[in-house]
């Protein structure tokens, strides 16, 4: 065996089970990788404002743009400029834009299954909108956008709300599904069992963050039917990561 393959991560855990009344699920990275168009982005931003664009890109993913213009120009940081200015991307990037494998899929799956579910986002309302529509994917009953907390990821206060919007109750079982760090702890600090998707970030950084579960994608998470006596809803995941 090379040294190649022995570091090779072992995506074969066997399908487990996790009954939950409804699922909390990020939306950049997790459900559309726009990685290619943030970087455009935030490079036009960086010039515009004097800053280097690679070291508001070392910090931005899971983050909310206010908050980068709190630390690097405060003059733009409110949500009049920001809304309008995420509003933007999808129609200038969306070409760059991709769904992540199993995206469509599990969310219509969610749909045709009455399943309880909502987008948590660092973007704003604007900016999930428009990817929805440019990507065609099913658009939530309930979401919420960057615009909706005080202070955004990774404080809970996103996924506590999300909670509240699903009107479920406080000891009802939620699963998170999220890529970045910042989110897999705003999942775990709400009470939630957490999916870490290994889509944008390095896998021992999502290891260090320590979810429930890691896999590749979405095409690993299945809704699966429902429970008649509980009514909590069937979730597999399907070759999560083994580890030690």
């Amino acid at each position: 065996m090379t040294r190649s393959e022995e570091a090779k991560p072992a995506y074969t855990g066997p399908v487990q089970t996790y009954y939950c009344a409804g699922l909390l699920i990020d939306f950049d990275g997790t459900i559309v990788d726009s990685t290619e168009a943030i970087i455009k982005h935030w490079h036009s931003v960086g010039e515009d404002i004097g800053i280097d664009p690679d070291v508001i890109l070392a910090s931005s993913h899971g983050r909310r743009s206010i908050d980068l213009f709190k630390l690097y120009d405060p003059s733009k940081a409110n949500w009049d400029y920001v809304r309008h200015l995420e509003g933007q991307i999808p129609s200038k990037f969306g070409s760059d834009a991709v769904e992540i494998p199993g995206a469509r899929a599990f969310l219509q799956s969610l749909e045709d299954g009455n399943v309880p579910w909502a987008i948590v986002t660092s973007g704003t309302r604007p900016l999930m909108t428009a990817w929805l529509e440019v990507m065609k994917l099913a658009h939530p009953k309930n979401s919420v956008v960057a615009e909706d907390v005080e202070i955004g990821k990774p404080d809970p206060a996103c996924y506590l709300l999300g909670k509240d919007r699903l009107r479920l109750g406080g000891q009802d079982p939620i699963l998170v599904l999220e890529d970045a760090p910042a989110g897999i702890r705003a999942g775990q600090a709400a009470g939630c069992k957490v999916v870490g998707l290994a889509t944008t970030h390095q896998l021992d950084i999502i290891k260090e963050t320590g979810p429930n579960w890691i896999v590749r994608d979405l095409q690993s998470v299945k809704y699966a039917g429902r429970d008649e006596k509980t009514g909590l809803f069937k979730m597999e995941i399907h070759n999560s990561l083994l580890q030690e």
